[in-house]
């Protein structure tokens, strides 16, 4: 039951979607999401937190960047579920259609800062 509730608390919230449609577009740094999505990377940061437990995402450390991606679902059955489901879902909806034609402009950050 735990970890069923851990999803759907995660889905929750509607910047937390967001970044779980932004990320199939591929991997995602914190800055990255934090351009994209036009809010501090302490919430960024804690809506990953949440995103990681609930077992929606997994991190992957290069360097000094931590890259954000979609789970593979093992962790979770839950959480396998509702990504795939996610997957066809919101596919029209014109505040995600601008941020994914902004990805490539957000990913422009962590060139520069490397």
């Amino acid at each position: 039951m735990k970890k069923f509730i851990r999803v759907m608390k995660a889905l929750s919230d509607p910047n937390r979607v967001l970044v779980l449609k932004l990320l199939q577009s591929g991997e995602l740094c914190v800055c990255e999401i934090q351009t994209l999505l036009g809010l501090a990377q302490s919430t960024v940061s804690r809506h990953m937190k949440i995103l990681e437990d609930a077992g929606l995402v997994e991190r992957n450390r290069q360097g000094t960047w931590i890259l954000y991606t979609l789970a593979d679902g093992s962790d979770s059955p839950y959480a396998d579920r509702m990504l795939t489901e996610l997957g066809d879902w919101l596919e029209h909806d014109p505040i995600l259609e601008k941020m994914v034609t902004r990805i490539p402009d957000a990913a422009v950050l962590r060139d520069l800062k490397n």
